[in-house]
C-alpha cells in the first residue's frame, strides 16, 4: 500500500527542519493535519491566519530555518496574505500549504474556490499546484528548497481530493540546500579599493545583508577611518562593542548619521537596500556591495555595484585597503552620535502633570528588561521608540515590520518568537491601534501557553498617521481610536492585565509585568500630544505643523496646540 500525498507533504516538511506549522484546520486541510499530529512537526492554533503567517515569518526571521503554515480552501489559505507579504519582504523561509477545492470543481466558480496562484505569485519566490499524487514529494521538495535558497515563500496548493490519493511509486527527493560564499571577482576587487583608497571622508551604510559581517566592518572602518550608519534592520548587530557606530539615518535616525552620510565624499553601502533616495549624498561616489544584484543602484545611482556576501567580500576586500591617517572625518560623527544620544537620554522623563510620554516607557523598558530579551514592535511609535531607545548589547534583538510597514505586527510575531525561544524573555510592543486589529490572538496566548510580555501603548488614536496629517497641515482626521481598558480585557480573557495612567506608578508596575510567570498585558496611557522629531529640519513638514497650529486655533483646539509644545519644546 502506497502513501498518502498528505503523509508525503508532512514527511517532506519534517525533512526540511519546519519545526512548528501555524493556522487553523478546516475541510480541505483535514487529512494534511491529521498526518502532522503524527509527526514531530508542533501545531500552533491561532484565531486568525494573518496572525498565523506573521508568526511563522517572525520565527523564521528569529531562527533561520524554514517555517510552515496551513490553511483551509478559499477564505482560509487567502487570510494569510499579507502576513505572508511581510515574510517574503523580509527574506525569511516560510512554506504556506494552501489546501484547495477538489480539481473537478475547479474553474466553475464552486463555493470557497479562489485562484491561489494568481493570489500569492506577487508575495513568493515559489508558487505551485501539485496536480498528480505522483508530484507531491517532488513539488514539496522544490517549495522547501525555493524558500531555503531563494530566502522568501513558498506555497504550495494541494487540491483535497490530490492530498488523498496514494503514490505507489515515490522517488526518493530530498531537500538539499546550501549557502555558497560570493565574491567580486579580481578586477572588480581592484576597482572598488581604488575608489575607497582615493577617498578623503569615507562613510559606511551597513543594512541587514550584514548580519554576519561587524567584525570585518569594524576592521575596514577603522583602516578607512570611517564612521558606520546602519539601518533600522541592522541595529542590533551592528551597534554592540563598534567604537565607530553612529546610529540610524532616515525619518528613524538621528542627526550624526544622517548628516555624515550626506557629507561623505565617498560612500560605501553594505547589504542595505534603503528606499529613501532623499538620505543618499548626490554627490559622493557610492560604491554599493549585495547579494541580491537587483538591489544595485535601484535606489540611488552608484558609481560601482559589485554581487557579494558582504562578509566574504570585506574579508578579501581589506588587505587591499590603505590604513588612512586622518580620522577627523569619523570622530567628528562618533563624537556628535555620543552628544546626540546624551541629549535624548536627557528627554527621557515623566511628562507634565504626571502624564506618561511613550518614549519614558520605552526607557524603562529598556532598563528593566533582560539582557537576552527579544522585542517586537508594531508599526508606528512603538518600534519608532524600540529602535531609538532599547540598547543593542549583542543579544538582544529587535523585530518589526520595516519593509512592508503593517499594522499589528508586535503580537502575533512574539508568539512565533517565543514558541522558538521558550527560554527567553519576549516582549511585545502594541499600538492601541495594531492590538485591536489581532486582539483575538490574546486568546493565542493561553491556548499555547506562552508567556510573552505585551504592553500597549495607549494613546487613543493612530498616533503616526495623525503626526503625519500634521506635518501636512491638516487636522487630525479619521485617527481618534474609542478603547477600552485592554488590562480589564486582558484579564478577562486569563492574562494578567492591569493599567497604568500616571508615570510615578510605572516603573514599579512595569517590573510587577515583567516578572509575571505567564503571558502579561501592562495598558498604559501614554502622551497622546508626544511627537516623534526627525534627524533634520526640513522647511515641508515644519510649515504643515504651524499651519496645523492655526487651524487648531481657530477651531477651537488651542490647548492641543499648548499641550503639544509643552510636552515636546519646553
Amino acid at each position: 500500500m502506497g502513501m498518502k500525498v498528505a503523509e508525503i507533504i508532512v514527511e517532506v516538511l519534517e525533512q526540511a527542519g519546519v519545526k512548528r506549522c501555524y493556522g487553523i484546520v478546516g475541510d480541505t486541510l483535514n487529512l494534511f493535519a491529521k498526518n502532522l499530529e503524527r509527526s514531530s512537526i508542533k501545531w500552533v492554533s491561532v484565531r486568525h491566519e494573518e496572525a498565523g503567517a506573521f508568526a511563522a515569518g517572525a520565527e523564521a526571521g528569529f531562527t533561520h530555518n524554514l517555517t510552515a503554515c496551513a490553511g483551509s480552501c478559499g477564505p482560509g489559505s487567502l487570510h494569510f496574505i499579507n502576513g505572508l507579504y511581510e515574510a517574503n519582504r523580509n527574506r525569511v523561509p516560510v512554506v504556506l500549504i494552501a489546501s484547495q477545492v477538489t480539481m473537478g470543481e475547479m474553474g466553475f466558480e464552486f463555493i470557497q474556490e479562489v485562484d491561489f496562484k494568481s493570489v500569492f505569485e506577487g508575495c513568493s519566490v515559489f508558487c505551485e499546484m501539485i496536480l498528480t499524487p505522483d508530484q507531491a514529494r517532488k513539488k514539496t521538495v522544490m517549495a522547501c528548497q525555493a524558500a531555503l535558497s531563494k530566502q522568501g515563500v513558498a506555497v504550495l496548493i494541494v487540491p483535497v481530493d490530490i492530498s488523498h490519493g496514494e503514490v505507489s511509486e515515490d522517488y526518493p527527493y530530498r531537500v538539499h540546500y546550501s549557502r555558497p560564499e560570493v565574491r567580486p571577482g579580481d578586477a572588480q576587487m581592484e576597482e572598488i579599493a581604488r575608489t575607497l583608497n582615493a577617498g578623503k571622508k569615507i562613510a559606511i551604510y551597513a543594512g541587514s545583508g550584514c548580519e554576519h559581517a561587524r567584525d570585518e566592518i569594524v576592521a575596514v572602518a577603522g583602516r578607512l577611518k570611517a564612521p558606520v550608519a546602519h539601518t533600522s534592520r541592522a541595529k542590533c548587530f551592528l551597534e554592540p562593542d563598534n567604537p565607530y557606530n553612529i546610529g540610524m539615518t532616515g525619518i528613524l535616525g538621528n542627526e550624526a548619521g544622517y548628516n555624515a552620510v550626506l557629507e561623505c565624499d565617498t560612500l560605501l553601502l553594505l547589504g542595505a537596500d534603503f528606499a529613501w533616495r532623499q538620505f543618499y549624498p548626490d554627490d559622493a561616489k557610492i560604491v554599493q556591495i549585495d547579494i541580491d544584484p537587483t538591489h544595485l543602484g535601484r535606489r540611488h545611482h552608484i558609481t560601482i555595484g559589485a554581487v557579494g556576501d558582504v562578509r566574504t567580500t570585506l574579508q578579501a576586500l581589506l588587505p587591499h585597503l590603505e590604513e588612512k591617517s586622518d580620522a577627523a572625518f569619523q570622530q567628528k560623527y562618533v563624537h556628535r552620535y555620543a552628544e546626540a544620544m546624551a541629549a535624548e537620554r536627557e528627554n527621557l522623563k515623566p511628562g507634565h502633570n504626571d502624564s506618561i510620554p511613550g518614549s519614558y516607557l520605552a526607557s524603562l523598558i529598556d532598563h528593566y528588561a533582560a539582557d537576552d530579551a527579544l522585542f517586537c514592535g508594531d508599526d508606528g511609535t512603538p518600534v519608532v521608540w524600540a529602535l531609538r531607545l532599547l540598547e543593542a548589547n549583542g543579544k538582544r534583538q529587535i523585530f518589526g515590520s520595516l519593509l512592508h510597514g503593517t499594522m499589528a505586527t508586535a503580537l502575533p510575531s512574539a508568539i512565533g518568537i517565543q514558541k522558538a525561544a521558550p527560554g527567553r524573555q519576549v516582549i511585545a510592543m502594541c499600538g492601541d491601534g495594531g492590538i485591536a486589529m489581532l486582539f483575538g490572538e490574546l486568546l493565542t496566548t493561553i491556548q499555547e501557553d506562552v508567556p510573552i510580555k505585551i504592553v500597549v501603548f495607549d494613546n487613543g488614536k493612530l498616533g503616526f498617521v495623525e503626526i503625519e496629517q500634521k506635518s501636512e497641515g491638516m487636522l487630525d482626521t479619521f485617527t481618534r481610536l474609542k478603547n477600552p481598558d485592554f488590562g480589564k480585557v486582558a484579564e478577562a480573557i486569563g492574562l494578567w492585565g492591569k493599567t497604568v495612567r500616571n508615570a510615578s506608578e510605572l516603573p514599579a508596575l512595569v517590573q510587577e509585568w515583567l516578572a509575571q510567570p505567564g503571558p502579561a498585558l501592562l495598558n498604559v496611557v501614554v502622551n497622546p500630544l508626544e511627537l516623534v522629531k526627525p534627524p533634520f529640519f526640513e522647511v515641508k513638514p515644519a510649515l504643515g505643523m504651524a499651519l496645523y497650529s492655526v487651524r487648531a486655533v481657530l477651531n477651537g483646539r488651542g490647548a492641543d496646540v499648548l499641550e503639544m509644545v509643552r510636552e515636546n519644546f519646553l
